[in-house]
This record gives structure tokens, sequence and C-alpha cells, in this order.
């Protein structure tokens, strides 16, 4: 290895709290070669985003303070130099991309002008060269006509290109080190891999190091030279990957590795069907020949000229009772508006959605009515998705009481049931959701869904803010739920790794409509659509030694082939 361009030595943490001291980050030690790339893992909370700040000397509060250790910087050290020497440092040698890039890229200024803002602070270059180098970045990162984009605003790009601008930002200063924050987290699994394949190559070029924070075992296994544990702010285990990921020495290392949600190597053998004579079973959920436009554009004031957009374009479905389905496709498939028309939030354009036998296009109320009762839905988001102002026992009341099938005397005996259900104590009925963990909130949501009692639940991208251990969690939860309950599941989600495991059948979405469905093991085995391909072929696989395929840049997106709607069979 060669020397190293960073090293921690002891780094002590600490909240100065009014009634207490708390270490945050206890006593950590690391080095980072030049030219190297250090997967930086461990689940929310364990301190990896503080200690990446600590090195920057960005603490999110005053009340926390470096105590004691070393940062050095090629031999200088950073906890000894003024605030004047660290502005600097940050951007200037020490670069920094984000999770949310939304939230770190200016909203009114054109993402060509950020780039170069950076540029002629740190490199003293005059405007006209500042942009020049300007475009020559966002070329770098991938946008496919840097000079016509220079001009655009953050708003006008998707999740990932606008990562790619942030990254574009942090190479404008020409760093020695980036610090990559969960830079894919909430990017679909093909997009994630441009980003991760990005991140290497500018490696390559610039010789840059890296420290890439996640919680995915899976990307560190195949972006990654060295894996860096954490949990607790402390620092439980430092390696080359291939160690780390084949001989874990530490207990928590061995759960992570685990957890994850890897594909399997092995092809199925085929399914022998055996006929069983049984009655014929009717379908729970049948969509046919489903349509939902909405409204984008046009005259503020005339109606004429309003332009279409088509989210969901066609869409025949069938789900049988205690069938268990996942609906995959990167952002804006039209997953959720899926979801949403199947239960009524979303108006349909045309087409037919049957519950249960009533059709909501031709027995509206009756139709929304029984959908109320028994159908239920888990969100994304488990703080954002429960009243910050109930206890869970609130409102899980509220909603026995809305649904009338149960008693109000025996409402406090069925909350406890619930909670049981979903493997939360008791004492979480008085308990408010700020005092809950994002995997504790999900539970809550769950047990939320089931106080309908319902025949369906649509899972909605429900844990793709989790940490690895809880999402594990909550998908054996579903699980069981599913199997003790007898409930119908459709799970959407982007993780093909997640659905693979959970749902018996699997159905791809790409721009409105399906484009292949099938039994899970058979299309991860053997997908027959390109586009279905592609999705499994970026998903980030724990195995170091797979390569990451796919996800080609906008320039060259293999996904831009016209695609055709699968025929189903009736």
């Amino acid at each position: 290895m060669s020397a190293s361009v960073l090293s921690v030595r002891d780094l002590t943490v600490k909240a100065h709290l009014d009634i207490e001291t708390r270490t945050l980050i206890d006593g950590v030690s690391l080095d980072l070669a030049k030219g190297e790339i250090l997967g930086l893992v461990g689940e929310s909370g364990s301190g990896k985003s503080l200690l990446c700040r600590s090195l920057v000397r960005l603490l999110p509060s005053s009340l926390l303070k470096i105590e004691s250790g070393t940062i050095l910087l090629e031999g200088r050290d950073l906890t000894a130099v003024s605030d004047a020497e660290m502005l600097d440092v940050r951007g200037g040698e020490i670069g920094m991309i984000f999770q949310n890039p939304t939230s770190h890229l200016d909203p009114v200024m054109r993402v060509g002008d950020q780039i170069a803002e950076g540029i002629r602070y740190h490199q003293g270059l005059s405007a006209r060269e500042a942009r020049a180098a300007a475009i020559e970045i966002l070329g770098q990162v991938g946008f496919p006509d840097p000079v016509r984009q220079y001009a655009s605003y953050p708003h006008e790009f998707s999740g990932g290109m606008r990562q790619r601008a942030m990254i574009g930002v942090a190479l404008s200063c020409n760093p020695k080190i980036l610090i990559a924050d969960e830079p894919t987290t909430a990017l679909d699994v093909t997009i994630q891999a441009q980003i991760l394949k990005l991140l290497t190559e500018i490696r390559d070029k610039r010789g840059l190091s890296i420290i890439l924070i996640t919680h995915d075992l899976g990307i560190v296994a195949q972006t990654c030279d060295r894996i860096a544990v954490m949990r607790g702010g402390k620092l439980l285990e430092q390696g080359p990957k291939r160690a780390i990921l084949s001989r874990p020495q530490n207990p928590y290392t061995i759960s992570l590795i685990n957890s994850h949600p890897s594909m399997p190597d092995e092809t199925p053998a085929p399914v022998r069907e055996v006929a069983v004579p049984t009655a014929p079973v009717k379908p729970l959920l049948e969509i046919d020949d489903l349509h939902v436009r909405f409204n984008a554009g046009g005259s503020l004031f005339k109606g004429s000229g309003a332009k279409m957009v088509s989210a969901v374009s066609g869409v025949s479905m069938q789900v049988m009772p205690g069938d268990t389905v996942g609906v995959v496709g990167e952002s804006g498939s039209g997953k959720s508006t899926l979801a949403r028309a199947v239960l009524g939030l979303t108006p349909i354009s045309s087409g037919h959605v049957t519950f249960d036998g009533i059709d909501l296009a031709q027995q509206k109320n009756a139709g929304l009515a029984k959908l109320r009762r028994e159908t239920a839905m888990v969100f994304q988001d488990p703080y954002n998705a429960l009243n910050p102002r109930l206890t869970i026992g609130q409102m899980l009341s509220e909603v026995l009481k809305v649904q009338g099938k149960v008693a109000s005397a025996k409402i406090p005996a069925r909350i406890d049931e619930l909670l049981d259900l979903v493997g939360l104590e008791r004492e979480f009925a008085g308990r408010k959701p700020r005092s809950m963990s994002g995997g504790q909130c999900q539970r809550a949501g769950i047990a939320r869904a089931l106080a309908v009692d319902p025949k369906l639940i649509i899972a909605d991208e429900c844990v793709a803010a989790l940490d690895v251990t809880i999402q594990a969690q909550i998908i054996d939860l579903f699980r069981e739920l599913t199997e003790k309950m007898k409930l119908t599941l459709i799970f959407i989600a982007h993780d093909l790794a997640i659905v693979r495991n959970l749902c018996e059948r699997v159905v791809v979405m790409y721009r409105g409509e399906i484009v292949e469905e099938g039994r899970s093991e058979e299309v991860f085995a053997q997908p027959k659509h390109p586009y279905t391909a592609a999705l499994i072929a970026a998903i980030p696989d724990i195995d170091p030694d797979k390569p990451l395929l796919g996800g080609a840049s906008p320039a060259e997106d293999p996904l831009s082939m016209r695609v055709h709607p699968i025929k189903r069979m009736p």
C-alpha cells in the first residue's frame, strides 16, 4: 500500500450536554492511502458521518467538540490549524458529496456556475477559464451535453443527474480526498451503479482517495479496497475487503454480512406443477388495461395546449389471495402511481380495477368503502407516515375506532395484540415517533396497517430508508405475517435482491408499462426483457470478485430502447 494521505489516531469526539458528557466518537484510528477507496460501514447512529465531519471540523453542533486525537493530512494536524486554514482544506483538499444532492445544491443557481464558483475560489482562474473547466468537469461526471446543461438548474435534472452535479461541485476544488456520504441510498439500482462506476473512474483518472460511507456491504464489496466497520462510535474492525468479507472477526460484522440480501447464484430447478383438483379461486385484485394520465403544462388561464403525461399505460395483472407480488422498476416507472390507483387514491383515466369482485370504475362508492375497510398501505418514510403528536397507542386506537370492527372495551387488548404481532414491546403504546428508531417506527406503521384487519397490504418502498440489518428484520416480519395471517402483499421496491428473497412473483415496470412478470426465481434466473436484465446486472453483490455491471452513463443509456409491453395470459 502507498503512503497514507490521511492518518487518524485516537480521535475522540464528545457532546457536552446539560446533564452529561456523552462520547460520540471513541478513540478511532484509521489510515487512508493515496488512490484508495475506503468503505466506512455501519448502521444509522454508528458515527460514520460524524467521524467524516470531524475530519474537516464541521461538527453539527457547538456542543460537540474534538476532545483528543490527531487528524494528519499529509503530515499536517488538522486539529491544530486555524479556522482560516481550514477554509482552504474544506473543498480544496478534502471534498464532500452528500446523500441528498437537492439539499446541497443551490436551487436558484445554475449547475455550471456552482461548479465554476469552486474553481475560481480554490484555483484562482478567471470567469472564462472557470467556465471552460466547469464544462469539462460536467463531461467527466457524465453529463451528455455539458455546454447546454451548464445553464440548467438542479430541479431540471433527475436524482441521478443531481448527484452527478454534486460530485462535479466536489471535484471543482481539485481535492486530494473525496468523502462520499451515502451517495446512492436514495437512487435506483441502475443509477446507483452509474454513480459507483463514476466514482471508481474518477479515482483511477485523478488518483483521488475516497472514503465511501454506506450501510450496504454489496456496494463496498464491489467498489472499495478496504472496509472499516463502525458501531456506537467505535471502530470494530478494519482491513482489506476480501479479508473482512470472508473472515469477519467481530460478531456485529458477521451480522451485517448475514443480513445482506445477496442474489442466489444457483439457477432454480424447474417447478413441477402437480394438478390438484380444487375449487377455482377468484383473483382478489384484478387490473385490466389500466391507464393513469396527468395534466402537465399548458396555459394557466386556458385549457388549450395542456400536455398529458401517461404515468400508467395499459397495465393488466391479477393478484390471487395469499400472493406476495413484488413490483420493481426505476423511479418514474409508474410503481407508486399504480399502487395509488389500486387503492382509489389517484383517479383512473381508463380501464378497470376490481377488488374482491367490486369494480372501482362501475361501483365507485361501494368499491372505495370496501377498499377503506380491507386494504392498507405501508409507506417509505416511517417518520413522516406517523402523526408526531400521537402516541403509538393513540394512533392505533384511532384506526380501530374508525374501522368499528373492535368493541371499545376491547381496543386496549387489540393494541397489545398488534404490538406483539410486529415485534414491539407493549410499552411502545405510550411512546411517540420522535423517541423511536426508524425500524421501530416502520414496525408501528405495519401495526397500523394490520389494525384495519386487511386482506391486502401494499408496501411502497417501505425499507428503502432503513439500515441493512433493520431491512432484514422488516422483511422477516412481512414473511411471518403473510404466512400467519394469510395476507396478500404487493411489495413495491427498487431493491431487486429484497424482492427476490420475499416475493413469490415479480412484476417489472418501465415507463408505465409492465415489461415482464412471472415467478421470482424464474424471472431473476432467466430474464426475458433487456430492461429486467439491466436491473439485475446492476445489483451490487457481496462477492468482491463479481464486477459491478450495468449502469451505463446517460449518454449511452441502454434502457432508452423501445419497450414493448408483454402479453399476459388471460
